[in-house]
């Protein structure tokens, strides 16, 4: 007891001791955090007022600045014809709708208390406008009536939603009779016999990227990413292979490809074998002279000064047989002009940006919507002086094969 009572005493004689100064500060505090507690309690309780109030009412309740779809909701849907879509939004109507029935599944968002959803129709037209045009987001957000989060938001599910629903409809190896017509579409057109494909590469421009940006500074002088498509007699991509930086070579690029996989397994192409000039040709892609030569890729002849009339012949036919993949190139930059220009997509989404890009060329080639040659941009020319040195002499024979049936036919 008597220890209890000394505690008690000099508990009681140190507060006496605390300085009044302090006292008023942790009053004044106390009183402060009192305040903010009570206030918080209000505001929580005028949140959950207008929220359940919001519920069983049409209108919104939250503040926010005008925004006007007029352009895009009587404008174009009321008044663009066939030309204006195609010049426009590089597509016709009738491709247009097929694109929202495919994809509104994916992309197709419900309304709710506190905003109306964006339709549809709304979200491909910013999509397409926005791959056709390359315009900035404040722009397109002032156009079709929302905000640039929104713009920038929906571009890339609408993207995401192209690959993984149509990418396996449109881009693929043929195989079958689609594989025989394409055969035929290359001896027909072009005068080239067992050919199914050319390969090409392509460098789509990004702006200077914050890691690593000497790694995508190409030899052209800008900054970039690598794009390697095989199209067919059409100039349709049957295989693509992006996101390489700009200043890997094309040859690297091919060997890391599921294209070169599987032409290296033998399951690229079924075994279909023609015999010309006493050799027999399997099913063939072309390429440029900075490819390997294999015994299903072929390039032309080195141009060393020193080339015979029958390899120049067949140099010819090669070329006009490969530039079916440059035209594809060209129009597929002038539909969507995105990949013209720098893009400031991040490197993470630009992949599936550039893929949404060429399955949407496809379509539209299918579906013959007319693409205006004026928005063609002038194509690079390959680089003769980076070839490949992996030749193989099974690829020797069958292009020497071929030079000979060109010189004889």
């Amino acid at each position: 007891m008597f220890a209890m009572y000394k505690r008690l005493k000099r508990a009681k004689s140190s507060s006496r001791s605390f300085p009044r100064k302090q006292h008023a500060q942790l009053s004044l505090r106390r009183t402060r955090f009192t305040r903010r507690k009570a206030q918080e309690r209000l505001f929580f309780a005028a949140l959950m007022t207008m929220l359940v109030g919001g519920m069983f009412t049409s209108e919104r309740l939250f503040w926010s600045k005008e925004k006007s779809s007029y352009w895009w909701e009587y404008i174009v849907c009321e008044t663009f014809v066939h030309s204006d879509w195609i010049q426009n939004f590089r597509m016709s109507k009738r491709t247009f709708d097929y694109l929202c029935l495919e994809l509104s599944p994916a992309i197709k968002k419900k309304d709710t208390p506190m905003r109306k959803a964006i339709g549809v129709q709304q979200r491909i037209a910013i999509t397409l406008w926005y791959l056709a045009s390359n315009s900035d987001f404040r722009t397109i957000a002032h156009l079709f009536g929302v905000s640039k989060a929104s713009v920038c938001l929906l571009i890339k599910n609408v993207c995401a939603a192209i690959v993984d629903i149509l990418l396996p409809k449109y881009i693929s190896i043929p195989y079958g009779e689609e594989l025989r017509n394409v055969i035929d579409g290359f001896s027909n057109s072009f005068g080239f016999p067992q050919c199914a494909g050319a390969v090409d590469g392509t460098h789509i421009p990004i702006i200077s990227p914050v890691e690593f940006p000497a790694d995508y500074y190409n030899r052209k002088g800008f900054h970039s990413i690598l794009m390697q498509g095989t199209v067919n007699h059409m100039g349709r991509f049957m295989d693509i292979n992006i996101g390489w930086p700009g200043r890997v070579h094309d040859a690297r690029v091919f060997i890391n490809s599921s294209l070169y996989k599987k032409g290296d397994a033998g399951t690229l192409f079924p075994d279909w074998k023609r015999t010309i000039s006493g050799q027999d040709i399997p099913v063939v892609v072309l390429g440029d002279p900075a490819y390997p030569l294999l015994p299903w890729l072929l390039k032309a002849y080195p141009d060393n000064g020193n080339l015979t009339c029958q390899q120049k012949l067949f140099n010819y036919r090669l070329s006009k047989a490969r530039v079916v993949v440059e035209h594809a190139y060209g129009r597929l930059k002038g539909r969507w002009r995105c990949l013209l220009t720098r893009n400031n997509t991040c490197l993470r989404d630009l992949p599936c940006l550039v893929a949404a890009c060429c399955v949407l060329h496809n379509i539209c080639e299918i579906r013959d919507d007319i693409f205006d040659e004026e928005l063609m941009p002038e194509t690079s020319q390959s680089n003769p002086a980076s070839q490949s040195q992996n030749i193989v002499v099974s690829g020797k024979d069958i292009r020497s094969s071929l030079a000979t049936y060109f010189s004889q036919s």
